[in-house]
């Protein structure tokens, strides 16, 4: 299958187009002016199914739904569409609306970006002590984009808002000064959207980095474009770098982003998944857990399942990040929690695996570890998978049990405490650690308590 991608640019040129009602019409050419939109012909023919839309799952990952914006924000893009309006008057308004949809959430400009002599790498990000992000120039695209991505705002045209960086040498100098970390992720985007002459230019080099373990890529292409391993012109070759990858003694990992069993269904992309386990490399899956497309035990459950049947590692079910349209694909916590429990039940030891409902935050990835009583309180039970500070890992903690939180800004401390331990280390820790330079501003987002609490 030869690859043709479709955006707004192009929309009406969409073959099921006209299989949409003119409302549906309208509202996809609106929210496709605020929100990414990209899919492409295997989405399109072999993923949605075109019977049971809107409320196929397939279809409200692919293509915004009127509700993923606010009334008032959807009536004044739909009102400027509909009078024709073009240019720099409707591209203010989009920008407006942009904004206010807490494109980078969790401190990504401000606390994770490294420095290397005297510098701020924009494009890399260091979180955790033995990890390092990196985001690849010529990777910040995708096959296709999922409705509900948190870093929509890589491909808005945001310049100011974008990861990227091109200079694989300025990666390998700081893994050399930084013998810590022992893991780089490339990220984006999606790294395997490149050409493998490209992606060898980035992997390559850190093949002699002897304090690096491990290289992942995160990627969508073997739900979005399983072709990228079986008859694209380079196949063979991106093939070929993972096996020297392997043979070099770093293990690789293709992280999968897999939000639903029917992307692993088809012959195609399980022919695909065969291929990339035959170089050596490992495949992890994760995904959020999200309204209108995996919301119940029984999908996630199957997933898992699924991903087992072909050799995938379950690795991690997120909670939907508190950007973009995050009201639009809300589970709150505590359902969170039971569709992940619903599920890992359902499932035997080999799909136990998995970790979540995880939050990926400001301090770290927060997992929801369990709902229970304690002296008469009912509180979630709380821990750090990853932080910011390694000493957090794993430390157990509680909040105020609340069914309508679905964020940790949502959360207050229990059994009358004034803040959660990691929010008075936080703001010190950062002042005086080079990674995360200059002073800890308070976050965009989350409730007045929560803002006060970190701020002090």
């Amino acid at each position: 299958m030869k690859y043709r991608a479709y955006s707004s640019n192009n929309i009406n040129t969409i073959p099921q187009f006209g299989r949409m009602t003119p409302d549906q019409r309208l509202a996809i050419r609106a929210v496709s002016r605020v929100l990414p939109f990209r899919i492409n012909n295997y989405v399109l023919d072999e993923l949605i199914d075109w019977d049971d839309i809107p409320n196929d799952p397939m279809f409200q990952l692919g293509f915004p739904q009127q509700e993923m914006l606010s009334d008032r924000d959807f009536g004044r893009i739909a009102g400027l569409i509909r009078e024709g309006v073009e240019g720099a008057e409707l591209e203010a308004a989009v920008q407006e609306i942009q904004l206010g949809l807490n494109p980078h959430p969790a401190g990504q400009i401000q606390h994770n970006v490294p420095v290397l002599d005297g510098e701020r790498q924009v494009g890399m990000q260091h979180k955790y002590r033995e990890t390092v992000l990196f985001f690849p120039k010529q990777g910040q695209t995708c096959h296709a984009y999922c409705t509900y991505c948190f870093r929509w705002a890589q491909f808005v045209g945001m310049d100011e808002l974008k990861f990227a960086n091109g200079e694989a040498s300025s990666l390998v100098r700081y893994l050399q000064q930084h013998p810590e970390v022992t893991d780089v992720l490339f990220t984006g985007g999606d790294p395997m959207i490149m050409r493998s002459k490209l992606l060898r230019q980035y992997i390559e080099p850190l093949l002699g980095v002897e304090t690096l373990h491990s290289i992942r890529i995160g990627s969508k292409s073997l739900a979005w474009w399983p072709y990228r391993y079986l008859t694209d012109a380079d196949s063979d070759d991106v093939l070929g770098l993972f096996e020297e990858v392997v043979a070099a003694g770093k293990h690789l990992a293709l992280m999968a982003h897999c939000s639903h069993p029917r992307e692993l269904s088809t012959p195609t992309a399980e022919r695909a998944v065969r291929q990339v386990i035959g170089t050596g490399a490992t495949i992890r899956s994760q995904a959020p857990v999200v309204r209108h497309v995996n919301d119940s035990r029984a999908v996630w459950a199957s997933n898992w399942q699924k991903q087992v049947d072909l050799g995938i590692t379950p690795y991690y079910m997120f909670v939907e990040r508190d950007t973009g349209p995050k009201d639009y694909f809300d589970v709150p916590l505590h359902r969170a929690l039971d569709i992940f429990n619903g599920a890992f039940r359902r499932v035997s030891g080999l799909g136990r695996t998995v970790r979540g409902p995880s939050m990926s935050c400001t301090p770290g990835k927060l997992l929801v570890d369990g709902v229970t009583e304690i002296a008469g309180e009912r509180v979630f039970a709380l821990k750090f998978i990853q932080a910011r500070d390694a000493r957090w890992v794993n430390r157990l903690f509680f909040a105020k049990y609340d069914e309508q939180a679905s964020w940790v800004d949502n959360l207050v401390p229990a059994f009358g405490e004034e803040r959660f331990f990691f929010e008075s280390e936080m703001p010190k820790r950062w002042r005086n650690v080079s990674v995360f330079p200059g002073p800890t501003k308070g976050r965009s987002t989350g409730t007045a308590s929560q803002q006060d609490r970190m701020a002090s």
